[in-house]
């Protein structure tokens, strides 16, 4: 890679740690906005499918659009927008008469940012100059600064909330909103790679007519869901269905969850080039079954704890895998290309989360012999609901071995 793109290529890990910041903040307070805000549980799982749900559409909007635009000003944007919504997140629902409408706007606010970094980011760095042998790791490596910054929201504001005490928790997301707008002053001066020209880039309608391309949609979807439903619910999950105290389950976690994914794509991208990639994301889907259901099974909290912790080593590379892998197959796809994954993905990120919070709720009902059945869980239902999640990992690894069957045989 040309030294010209060094600053531009840390521009963009810096922008995986602004999404990560706009994705897990808001999880890491669900205990304190259902305490102290009254905001029903159900309501809990609605604001983390309401954020990538913005994202989707985010997604949606610009397929078309990045190409044209180019990177820079829609990069911008994004930074603008997470640090905006951030600080309505701190002033909205302390202002409004529903805490809860105060919450769904700032979310809808910097999720339209997350949704712009998820469409760009990705191609950025793909389309940065480096050799093709070096891209899947080079993918790999970058998407660990997401979870580098996952990491770092859930220290900080574990050790901060602990600090301050609850009761100052507005002033959390107030210093986050720093970090995007220091990564725009470094936006607005480095240098961006061009984007595929449109009578050079594999027209949509090609991609959608090829089952491997629908394959990669599949992967993307369920990958997106195992990875964010457990992101999104250790949290309260580890409070209340496990009974430790929130500093600690925060830090056993989501911060162990965050802290091993970034060590699996770190470690792809450092020494993985001769690592086969589809294997191991096989492998990975199976892995991550298995830690849904310790985690909603086991009766010793400190299992299920490891368990969730475990499921971030287990999903690391199903993102940034399943990216490489669209991207070795169709390299003119473009940024248009990378936003319908990014939408699929937003997909499973909306779908996920609100799909385990609704089978939580049906622990008193239809699922109510499922969850007798299970270890106490202080009544939220929430170990029925990650035990059946476990279903999403499975079609994740089943898709990704039946797309590499179908790629061997379209190679032949």
């Amino acid at each position: 890679m040309s030294l010209t793109y060094a600053a531009t290529r840390r521009s963009a890990h810096a922008g995986y740690v602004v999404q990560a910041v706009v994705n897990n903040l808001a999880p890491l307070l669900f205990v304190v906005f259902h305490t102290s805000l009254d905001v029903p549980v159900t309501h809990l799982g609605a604001l983390a499918a309401l954020n990538f749900g913005v994202q989707l559409v985010t997604d949606l909007v610009a397929v078309r659009a990045i190409d044209r635009a180019g990177y820079r000003r829609p990069m911008v944007l994004a930074h603008v927008l997470a640090a905006l919504g951030l600080v309505l997140l701190a002033v909205l629902p302390l202002v409004l008469a529903s805490p809860f409408v105060g919450l769904c706007l700032a979310v809808v606010v910097y999720g339209i940012g997350g949704g712009l970094l998820e469409v760009l980011v990705s191609p950025l760095v793909e389309h940065l100059p480096s050799p093709s042998e070096a891209k899947a790791t080079g993918m790999a490596l970058a998407h660990s600064f997401y979870s580098w910054g996952q990491l770092a929201v859930v220290v900080l504001t574990t050790g901060l909330l602990a600090l301050l005490g609850t009761d100052l928790w507005p002033l959390l997301p107030v210093l986050w909103a720093v970090v995007p707008l220091v990564n725009v002053a470094v936006l607005l001066r480095v240098p961006m790679p061009a984007t595929v020209p449109d009578e050079h880039r594999t027209p949509l309608r090609s991609l959608f007519g090829t089952p491997l391309f629908l394959g990669a949609l599949v992967l993307m979807t369920t990958g997106g869901a195992a990875e964010l439903t457990m992101a999104q619910w250790s949290s309260f999950f580890a409070e209340q269905g496990t009974g430790v105290p929130k500093e600690v389950g925060d830090l056993l976690g989501p911060g162990l969850f965050a802290l091993l994914m970034g060590l699996g794509r770190a470690a792809y991208g450092l020494w993985g080039h001769d690592v086969p990639l589809r294997p191991l994301l096989a492998a990975s889907g199976i892995a991550a079954a298995a830690c849904y259901a310790v985690a909603a099974t086991a009766s010793v909290p400190v299992v299920s704890l490891a368990a969730c912790a475990l499921c971030g080593l287990a999903t690391a590379l199903m993102w940034p895998g399943t990216f490489s892998l669209t991207s070795a197959r169709f390299p003119l796809g473009g940024a248009a290309m990378f936003a319908v994954l990014a939408l699929a993905g937003d997909a499973g990120g909306t779908f996920g989360p609100l799909g385990t919070g609704l089978l939580a709720d049906l622990s008193g009902g239809p699922l109510a012999g499922l969850a007798s059945a299970l270890p106490p869980d202080s009544g939220t239902g929430l170990r029925a609901g990650l035990l059946l999640s476990a279903a999403v990992p499975v079609v994740f690894a089943v898709t990704v071995l039946a797309s590499g069957r179908r790629d061997r045989t379209a190679s032949a």
